[in-house]
């Protein structure tokens, strides 16, 4: 098996700070181990939540860890400043941009309506042609069933192709998502078939 070229991995997670434990865990398990696997994890700055637990897992295990936020953000000092490098925006669709950009793959850990429109404009993207890299959802404590299933409806309903699966992977562990971002075939441009129903 020929596995893919990965130098930087994107991490989209929650900033909240009241979610449960194992959240945490795995957040920090993931941090750790791309660490471990010379990766360089890049992730929204935020100074709380899961970007601070696999920001702090990274970091501790001697990995490089990038931040992207945007200036505003840093003006109400959300931002850690105890990460390798950071990285300041202009705006938020600057933010995205820069870390689709810089990274060869994306693992979307739970959060809420900003880690949600990052996974999905990841895959949008993707279903175009655009972002041709490994997306993992790191479906943790069974937090995406709802929204794979939705997903899987989606192609029910017609609103989607069936191929459109092969857009993403799904993972229930750290390690899991790790792995996957090796071995998940790459797709090419022709992707851009499939876009119209």
């Amino acid at each position: 098996m020929i596995l893919n070229d990965i130098k930087s991995v994107a991490i989209y997670c929650a900033s909240s700070t009241k979610i449960k434990p194992v959240y945490y865990e795995v957040a920090a398990q993931l941090g750790r181990l791309l660490a471990e696997r010379g990766i360089t994890q890049v992730n929204g700055a935020g100074n709380m939540g899961l970007m601070r637990a696999a920001s702090d897992a990274g970091l501790e295990a001697g990995g490089k860890v990038i931040g992207v936020i945007p200036s505003f953000m840093v003006e109400q000092n959300w931002h850690y400043t105890s990460l390798t490098k950071i990285i300041e925006t202009p705006d938020m669709e600057n933010r995205k941009q820069t870390i689709n950009d810089m990274t060869d793959a994306a693992i979307v850990l739970p959060g809420g309506c900003g880690t949600l429109d990052e996974l999905f404009e990841v895959i949008t993207l993707k279903q175009l042609g655009v972002y041709l890299k490994p997306i993992i959802i790191l479906n943790v404590d069974g937090y995406y069933d709802h929204l794979l299933h939705h997903l899987e409806r989606s192609m029910e309903e017609n609103f989607m192709r069936p191929e459109h699966r092969d857009i993403w992977c799904v993972a229930t562990t750290a390690e899991e998502a790790v792995d996957k971002v090796f071995t998940t075939p790459l797709i090419d441009e022709s992707v851009r078939r499939f876009a119209k129903i």
